[in-house]
């Protein structure tokens, strides 16, 4: 079993950016695939980016080219790069660990004023 735990949310302004990180304890991280899901007021959970034990990545189409995740091993840390941030993207940012079940963080609010 694995905890999380999300930091680097806030209140940037449209343009700005933030990074989230995700530290990983409790189990082999290198091991999992580690996602990042947002949700926002009144709407479902959205996968936004994911990584795989060998690093390859994918993104959801509202994110490419603004967003990237990343993975360093070594500090079980897992991170989401977020540049040219819009007012849509405001909402809670979920860490998601996966190998067989699902691991989730506690969430963290990113809030972009227009």
């Amino acid at each position: 079993q694995v905890q999380l735990v999300e930091s680097g949310g806030g209140l940037v302004q449209a343009g700005g950016s933030l990074r989230l990180s995700c530290a990983a304890s409790g189990s082999i991280f290198s091991s999992y695939m580690m996602a990042w899901y947002r949700q926002a007021p009144g709407k479902q959970r959205e996968l936004v980016a994911r990584i795989n034990i060998g690093g390859y990545t994918n993104y959801a189409d509202s994110v490419k080219g603004r967003f990237t995740i990343s993975r360093d091993n070594a500090k079980n840390t897992v991170y989401l790069q977020m540049n040219m941030l819009k007012p849509d993207d405001t909402a809670v940012y979920y860490c998601n660990a996966w190998r067989g079940d699902h691991y989730w963080g506690q969430g963290t609010q990113v809030t972009v004023s227009s």
